[in-house]
């Protein structure tokens, strides 16, 4: 007798990746059965590594107020990491509006208001945490009204990548969906939605909805150590002697403090430095867990991280490496063969990370994906098998 086998067919959504870089958010949708099926970016750099790791077929390199609705694929939905330059604590602020990169967030509105009917059913906006208090909370208004206006509900996230990674990387998450069902059950978690975030669901005149979200992992507190590259004793990335020195003369009495208690350690130990400017003087500052600090790129404040070596006595120092960068992003296994240390970093560090896309994607978007029960898709199928 022959038995029926039970082939369970998943779901499968499609997407569009405005603002791509590199395609981690691809990646994290991906892992979550969502596949992005256009892509676009405007920066030749990230554009060539996206399709080192991805191919040409789907991405778009050009400035998003040249795309035309048109030439964009209908998909269930569109991610967007608009430019956080203006938004950012560590720039000038100059906002959503008025910022030369930062208003780049309205070509991707335009690009989706002229999609019309063929509208996704989900968007997500990614974008540091500046955003919410840019211009004293007005430019997260003004995104909560626009995506309003394009027929989305609101709910707004601030989700750090440390939850999953050995980098601390906060992030905002505001996710418009169409229609969304109502939960009566679902409750305002204040460690995702902070007040900066959660009064818009007080706002009677915003369109909102609270999403029921499953556990998140707690903070984690370690990690950097085990993660760092093994660099062979010869690379020339290593610091010479008199870095060193001059890394070490630089540390105040705190930071000196820290560094003997480490060095003394019987373990060797990894931490991430920043060089900062105290009084305009340039002194070095050493991070006390083992967590990696917030990457960023060349141009953010205090990009550039040093990874220190300390323990039984001794003490060695490098630039962080590409590498570690694509570790930290939760894309280890990504393509940069062949690409500088730099290129990777500037690419790296103003992507997302990919563990975050994941759960954000699973938790708050693919819920509402799934059709009204009298319209359920077919989740599986039975098939004859031998």
């Amino acid at each position: 007798m022959k038995r029926c086998k039970i082939i369970d067919i998943s779901p499968k959504y499609t997407a569009l990746e405005f603002f791509s870089g590199i395609g981690l958010a691809r990646a994290g949708m991906d892992r979550v059965g969502v596949k992005t099926i256009w892509a676009n970016d405007i920066d030749e750099v990230k554009c060539t590594l996206y399709k080192a790791q991805w191919g040409d077929k789907d991405l778009v390199c050009k400035n998003v107020f040249d795309v035309k609705a048109a030439e964009v694929p209908t998909a269930d939905v569109a991610w967007a990491s608009s430019p956080c330059t203006d938004l950012s604590l560590a720039g000038k602020r100059e906002g959503l509006i008025n910022g030369r990169e930062s208003s780049a967030f309205f070509g991707f509105v335009n690009v989706i208001e002229a999609m019309k009917d063929r509208k996704p059913r989900a968007i997500i906006l990614e974008n540091v945490c500046g955003l919410a208090s840019s211009h004293d909370g007005a430019d997260f208004r003004i995104v909560v009204e626009e995506f309003n206006r394009l027929g989305y509900s609101v709910d707004a996230f601030e989700i750090n990548a440390r939850r999953w990674l050995p980098q601390s990387r906060p992030r905002m998450f505001v996710v418009g969906i169409q229609n969304p069902r109502a939960d009566t059950n679902a409750s305002i978690d204040s460690s995702l939605r902070p007040d900066k975030l959660a009064w818009i669901h007080s706002d009677k005149t915003l369109e909102t909805h609270v999403t029921p979200l499953g556990p998140i992992p707690e903070i984690k507190t370690t990690g950097l150590t085990q993660l760092v590259d093994k660099l062979n004793d010869a690379d020339s990335r290593w610091w010479d002697s008199d870095r060193i020195n001059s890394f070490i003369s630089s540390l105040n009495d705190t930071q000196r403090r820290r560094f003997d208690d480490l060095v003394s350690g019987s373990k060797i130990v990894a931490r991430t430095a920043y060089r900062r400017t105290r009084a305009g003087k340039p002194v070095w500052e050493i991070r006390e867990d083992d967590i990696a600090g917030c990457l960023r790129t060349a141009r953010g404040g205090s990009s550039k991280q040093a990874v220190v070596f300390m323990g039984n006595g001794t003490v060695r120092a490098r630039w962080m490496t590409g590498s570690e960068y694509a570790k930290l992003q939760g894309a280890g296994k990504f393509k940069i063969k062949g690409f500088r240390d730099s290129q990777v970093q500037y690419a790296f560090g103003d992507a997302v990370a990919v563990p975050a896309v994941s759960w954000l994607v699973r938790e708050a978007v693919i819920p509402y994906l799934h059709k009204m029960p009298e319209e359920v898709r077919h989740l599986g199928t039975a098939r004859q098998a031998n």
